[in-house]
């Protein structure tokens, strides 16, 4: 069974997208490719258990294990030696992408305190919009009582759009609310 916002972008975005930009294939219609959602832990290098903490939360979000990601090089300033762990990061495809995408629109930016709508210049030059969230307790699957620190995390969603305008008006007809 496909999810409900892939079901809307085969019936309703294709279409509006080839007549908007004037795509003569299928293929040049822009889709999803890819999300990646990354937690920077910055303070795990104290606590350790964050980093595990914060693996689970986001396996309990994503519905995906979470990759621990390591320090590549030592930095004497900031106390970090090489191959510490000081993130979580998990890369969605397929169906858990576009079901993700579907609770992070509908769900959880609601929820968001004082909630304007998304920066419209979060985009990369290349079609990839990345949008950073303060706090990971918006998420419904997230259990309040069991959060030991709130964290914030990035969500890259990558697009196989050429240009911005393109991807802009992608994630606009899947539901992304743009500030105007």
């Amino acid at each position: 069974m496909l999810p409900r916002l892939q079901e809307r972008y085969n019936a309703e975005t294709t279409t509006k997208l080839s007549e908007e930009f004037g795509y003569t294939n299928a293929h040049q219609v822009p889709k999803l490719q890819k999300i990646v959602v990354n937690m920077g832990l910055g303070e795990a290098l104290t606590n350790p258990k964050l980093i595990e903490r914060a693996t689970e939360e986001l396996a309990d979000i994503t519905g995906q294990k979470a990759i621990v990601r390591k320090a590549r090089k030592s930095i004497a300033n900031f106390k970090l030696r090489q191959g510490q762990a000081i993130g979580a990061s998990v890369t969605l495809r397929g169906t858990r992408m576009w079901e993700f995408y579907d609770r992070l629109v509908s769900t959880a930016l609601p929820r968001v305190r004082d909630f304007q709508g998304a920066s419209p210049k979060a985009f990369d030059g290349r079609g990839n919009y990345t949008l950073g969230i303060k706090e990971q307790i918006i998420f419904p699957e997230v259990n309040y009582d069991k959060v030991e620190q709130i964290t914030g995390m990035n969500v890259t969603v990558c697009t196989s759009a050429r240009t911005d305008n393109e991807a802009r008006s992608l994630l606009q007809h899947l539901g992304m609310p743009f500030r105007s």
